[in-house]
């Protein structure tokens, strides 16, 4: 294991800590310094503290110590010259940098406080140019917005659900702490800063906006340390080379004051970016203490604990400062923007006006379409200018989804199959949530920007290039994690099909899954060979496919979902079957931790790969499970911890198919048998059966599922039936009938808990799960047929 100076640094604070309880990370040099860090894999530490690093191998109680002269690390930015890869001397260029720019993502786990961190940074950006012409006309626009909560999840079901769904984009104009220069105009630098999912199933968001930027600020909750979706986007930026900056957010709650003071956090992350393979100047990345809630930020550890100590007060406190802090140390450690430069470029940095005789080249990240600008396409331009007027041509990268093979065979091997040449008609910067025209109308290499007037047929990964002066290759971007999971949408065969939406055929849902996959890289939509009246959606989770499903039913759709399948492949060399397996971190009172274990470990195949507890009770376990495992785990866990349960995943890697499993299999459903509305008298007498979906009024008809039985089997019953009207009197007939509220399920619970004989109807006014077959004739002896399978099964072994 490779440690640098400033991990020895923070190695030797932290054992001095622990016998001292006092922070010093201004303290003298220390000599003869032995200690070890328990929890980590350091055996031990020898004397010196400069520029030097150690090799420490603890396999056994007798630790081997090798010690090793490191070189100076290099402070330049990464890859600021370099000559690109390319198939051809007509497509070589260099990597040149961009003067006044800066590109910067801010990723973390899902709840660290990414998109509040964002809205502090907006609003700091804003007032250091208040008295600017240029923030007269768009900032002070924007005052109310800026005051808005968690401003950038501005979708519907983002603002409904308290997620971030897709990236966003927002420009800021920022002048810095350290400018002196009258003319601020001169001083004002350009930061594009990108919002990011935290939730593993919008992974793929991630992966497809981190081409644009050239470094990371990774949020990180200093109370919790790093999470699953943690390592997954630092692996994905390092792998970059991405310059990152760690802000260790909500330091002013009591939780993270523990951590803080031992510098486990810190410890924890420096071991994640060592395991991920970071090169020794990312390893020199700078740590920020703060609290985006609170709008404030600094680099000195105990400023962070006496704000911490002091209830998240921080009057009077010396090293806080607001979020200018940060905003200076993304000017200070991520290098300008690598533009592609055609020639010599010399390695020298360009600026504005050097762009003119550049081809234009510029990939697209976000596709969208306005009702007044038409077909509208955001992205970095990676070479030249662009203005208003100016021709392009589109340079495709992948195919349409409902395009021959052969085409798509072509398509990959052809980069020079260019597409429709149209006129941008507008170029527009991302402030806040709203779209304001640049001014002047021209974009330059580096910049991050949304432009109308491009093709119809543009796509997520395809790139603009000037009709007149194009470049000779498409822009490469990296590639997406495969999907894990598959399910067919058909058009709704119920009997209320149509009674509730307005789309209803099976064409019409096909044609939106197609549009889906113009802007969701991440999902892949086909034709279903076995039906033709169906379509497969491969997409990466059970949410990400719940989100789509919401979006549509409000759009008007009917639909159905067939159960979830995990999707595998055959290894080439071994020729064995192959299934994707994620890593599961589960957070849980210590009291439920064997009912954790017991559900992972089980049925669902899971592995316990780590397990540790904190002095406030709790307990975090890391497993390791396959994808299908996790199906339905979310609600059950959640029931079972009473709620205490916080489960988080991440796709690991393809591994060896795991066997059957049976999950669910003894979970029986009550099922409906008449049409019509459920009443209070048939669905009191069926909730001492199990747990009822409906409430009286609810439309149901023969084959619905209505409720999940206690026993084990389905079981027919009747929720229409009313009370007999008659003159008789009994005094039972007069009691006044009592009914608890109804379980309503979300979709993605839906996905995870249906059996494999039933689906989804999904209308924008219901969503109900029923059998796939309605008839219960047809049922039983579907099922008498597989129970003599199943005994012929074994009494073959």
């Amino acid at each position: 294991m490779l440690f640098n100076a400033r991990a020895i640094r923070l190695i030797a604070r932290t054992k001095l800590l622990q016998h001292t309880r006092c922070v010093s990370r201004h303290a003298p040099s220390l000599s003869s310094f032995e200690s070890c860090r328990q929890e980590s894999s350091v055996g031990a530490l020898t004397s010196s503290l400069s520029r030097s690093a150690f090799i420490v191998s603890s396999n056994s109680s007798n630790s081997a110590h090798q010690f090793i002269q490191l070189a100076q690390f290099s402070t330049a930015p990464l890859n600021d010259t370099q000559q690109a890869p390319s198939s051809s001397s007509a497509a070589a260029y260099t990597l040149v940098p961009r003067h006044g720019v800066r590109n910067v993502a801010i990723v973390a786990h899902v709840d660290h406080g990414k998109t509040t961190l964002v809205d502090e940074l907006l609003k700091t950006a804003s007032l250091t140019t208040a008295n600017t012409t240029d923030s007269n006309n768009n900032n002070n626009n924007s005052n109310e917005e800026n005051n808005e909560e968690r401003l950038m999840d501005s979708g519907e079901l983002e603002k409904e659900r308290g997620i971030t769904i897709t990236s966003k984009v927002t420009r800021l104009d920022y002048i810095p702490s350290t400018s002196t220069n009258n003319d601020n105009n001169q001083q004002q630098v350009v930061i594009n800063v990108v919002d990011t999912p935290g939730h593993a199933d919008f992974a793929g968001e991630v992966d497809r906006i981190l081409s644009t930027v050239d470094g990371v600020v990774l949020v990180v909750d200093a109370g919790e340390g790093p999470k699953s979706q943690t390592k997954y986007v630092l692996s994905r930026a390092l792998s970059l080379g991405l310059v990152p900056i760690v802000v260790l957010n909500k330091a002013d709650r009591s939780e993270s004051l523990g951590r803080l003071e031992s510098g486990e956090t810190e410890l924890d992350l420096m071991d994640l970016f060592e395991s991920l393979g970071a090169k020794e100047e990312q390893m020199e990345y700078r740590t920020l203490f703060g609290s985006a809630r609170g709008g404030w930020i600094t680099s000195d550890v105990d400023a962070a604990l006496k704000v911490a100590g002091n209830g998240g007060n921080v009057e009077g406190i010396e090293g806080v400062c607001d979020m200018r802090g940060l905003l200076d140390a993304i000017l200070e450690d991520i290098p300008a923007p690598s533009v592609h430069w055609y020639g010599d470029g010399n390695g020298e940095e360009k600026m504005e006006g050097d762009f003119d005789q550049q081809p234009f080249s510029m990939t697209a990240t976000t596709v969208g379409y306005d009702n007044f600008l038409g077909r509208t396409c955001t992205g970095r331009i990676y070479s030249g200018q662009i203005q208003i007027g100016d021709g392009i041509t589109l340079l495709r990268q992948r195919a349409a989804p409902d395009e021959q093979d052969t085409e798509n065979e072509n398509n990959n091997t052809d980069n020079n199959n260019h597409g429709p040449t149209t006129q941008i008609s507008g170029i527009f910067a991302n402030r806040g949530i709203s779209r304001v025209p640049l001014d002047p109308a021209v974009a330059y290499a580096g910049d991050i920007v949304t432009v109308t007037g491009v093709p119809d047929l543009v796509k997520v990964g395809d790139t603009l290039t000037s009709s007149a002066n194009k470049v000779p290759v498409a822009v490469d971007t990296p590639p997406l994690a495969p999907p894990t999971l598959s399910c067919l949408f058909g058009a709704n065969n119920g009997p209320l099909a149509g009674k509730e939406g307005t789309i209803v055929t099976s064409s019409k849902v096909r044609e939106r899954l197609i549009k889906e996959t113009d802007n969701n890289v991440t999902l892949t939509v086909e034709k279903c060979e076995s039906d033709a009246e169906k379509t497969v959606v491969l997409g990466r989770g059970e949410l990400q496919i719940g989100i789509l499903v919401e979006q549509m039913r409000r759009e008007g759709y009917e639909m159905i979902i067939t159960p979830p399948q995990i999707l595998t492949q055959t290894c080439p060399d071994t020729g064995k079957k192959l299934e994707p397996y994620e890593e599961v971190i589960v957070d849980v009172d210590a009291e439920y931790s064997g009912t954790v274990v017991n559900s992972l470990t089980g049925a669902r195949k899971g592995v316990l790969v780590e397990m540790m507890d904190d002095k406030q009770g709790k307990t975090s376990m890391k497993f390791e499970v396959p994808s299908r495992g996790l199906l339905g785990f979310g609600p059950e866990i959640a029931t079972a911890t009473r709620g205490t349960a916080v489960m988080h995943h991440c796709y690991l890697e393809d591994r060896e198919y795991a066997g059957t499993m049976s999950i669910g299999s003894d979970k029986g459903k009550l099922v409906a048998n008449d049409l019509g509305k459920a009443t209070l008298f048939a669905l009191e007498s069926l909730s001492a059966r199990g747990t009822l979906f409906v409430a009286p009024g609810d439309m149901v008809y023969p084959g619905m599922v209505i409720g999940e039985n206690s026993k084990v089997g389905d079981l027919e019953v009747n929720p229409v039936r009313a009370k007999a009207t008659s003159n008789m009197r009994t005094q039972s007939k007069e009691e006044k009938l009592y009914l608890a509220p109804p379980k309503r399920m979300s979709v993605e619970e839906l996905i995870g808990y249906m059996s494999e004989d039933e689906v989804i109807e999904v209308t924008p006014q219901s969503v109900r799960l029923r059998k796939a077959e309605l008839d219960a004739g047809v049922r039983e002896r579907a099922a008498r047929t597989r129970r003599k399978q199943m005994e012929s099964m074994k009494n073959k072994k």
